[in-house]
């Protein structure tokens, strides 16, 4: 029996275990709110210190916006479902959760290259930093990526209303995956893994590129530096972007490995987690530690903060 648009979906979630469910909903919740709170703090920390209105940090508040609106595409549904006691997403809503968390996947992939492009052009270019990377070029990097991400996102969300769905509609993870939906559909999907493959390849193949060519001409002119204090003041100001990479493709290729060697539900599922969740809960953490600029513009605000209560 083939379904098109007349139905529902099934989120399975992490466990089915009633017994369970009360410590995943406290677990996420936390997640979640750590996830607004902290990303939130780096966008008012960097708003309010002038000495940070930068290109690097400006990409920062776009990636720390970008973080929470991931996390919310997924972590509340899912929430939601725990606390209601309802698995189901309705076919729009699916369609919906699916094509916003494209954009903001290939958009993390975007800002991430868009700030390796930011540090390659201050470590190898430094007299011509300002020119270079000026406020309209900034903001166009981030308009660009945000349309590519968007027509990329709708474009996925047509293909997936050409096909046609069966009675097992149970997708084992907590949000809708546009590979989980594929692999539902009754109709032929041949053309559409193809498409899949074309489309990771693109917009995550080139993004990432982007990055590792930076970064060879970033180590060879610090690798031209004569002092050794040189070399660690110019590398120290990549070591954040670096672990936020690290930690995004490190997940995203766990991910993809996860559902190409395993039909395990479970394995799926932690997987996706550790995708979607923890690198935009973690992310403010990371610039937060390692940058000393980022630690005293949230203690000034904090402080700020503090007076005002």
């Amino acid at each position: 029996m083939e379904i098109r648009n007349q139905t529902e979906f099934l989120l399975l979630g992490l466990t089915e275990d009633p017994a369970l469910q009360p410590l995943i909903f406290s677990l996420f919740l936390s997640m979640y709110l750590v996830t607004i709170l902290a990303n939130l703090l780096i966008i008012l920390a960097v708003s309010s210190d002038s000495h940070l209105h930068t290109p690097m940090y400006f990409f920062l508040c776009s990636l720390s916006l970008n973080d929470i609106c991931f996390s919310t595409s997924t972590i509340p549904k899912m929430l939601l479902n725990i606390q209601t006691q309802d698995q189901s997403i309705t076919y729009t809503g699916c369609l919906s959760q699916v094509c916003f968390v494209i954009i903001f996947v290939v958009l993390e992939n975007f800002l991430l290259a868009v700030m390796a492009y930011d540090r390659y052009v201050a470590i190898c270019h430094p007299l011509s930093y300002t020119t270079i990377m000026n406020l309209c070029l900034c903001v166009l990097l981030v308009l660009t990526s945000l349309s590519i991400s968007t027509v990329d996102a709708l474009f996925d969300t047509l293909m997936i209303l050409r096909l046609s769905f069966c009675t097992d509609l149970e997708i084992p993870t907590f949000f809708c995956e546009l590979p989980q939906l594929i692999k539902l559909a009754c109709s032929d999907t041949h053309f559409d893994n193809i498409l899949l493959y074309v489309e990771t390849c693109i917009f995550g193949g080139l993004p990432l590129s982007g990055i590792i060519f930076s970064y060879i001409h970033i180590v060879s002119s610090i690798s031209r530096i004569p002092t050794s204090e040189g070399k660690h003041k110019a590398f120290s100001t990549c070591g954040s972007h670096l672990s936020v990479v690290s930690l995004f493709y490190g997940t995203a290729f766990g991910v993809y490995i996860s559902s190409a060697v395993t039909d395990s539900s479970w394995r799926t599922v932690v997987a996706s987690v550790m995708y979607t969740v923890v690198p935009p809960m973690l992310n403010p953490f990371i610039y937060s530690l390692r940058n000393r600029d980022v630690k005293e513009a949230l203690r000034k605000l904090i402080s700020r903060l503090t007076s005002l209560l």
